[in-house]
């Protein structure tokens, strides 16, 4: 198991309509790093934002996808992805506010 502290853990937030649409039941889906499990995604999002309570984490893992360009056939990156769920009395994450 790598050593990944908590600020390598989330890489960056996922914007999209599903993902907005579930803010509203205060679930954040992040991009996170590949070797990360569920405790340090938790722990990073505690630490992270303040003044937030982690109810649940799902994680699921990404296969990349297959891109040709003419005969050469390659792989873009694997990638994970967690759907982070706050509690009840918890704050609601900043950096998604103006969206």
């Amino acid at each position: 198991m790598a050593d990944i502290k908590y600020y390598d853990v989330i890489l960056k937030p996922v914007i999209t309509e599903k993902s907005m649409n579930a803010m509203g039941e205060k679930k954040y889906t992040f991009l996170v790093h590949p070797q990360a499990n569920k405790s340090q995604i938790k722990d990073a999002v505690e630490k992270m934002f303040e003044g937030t309570k982690v109810k649940s984490v799902n994680t699921m893992n990404l296969d990349g996808k297959k891109k040709r360009r003419g005969m050469v056939v390659g792989k873009t990156a694997k990638t994970k992805k967690a759907i982070v769920a706050l509690t009840e009395d918890s704050k609601d994450i900043e950096i998604f506010e103006g969206l």
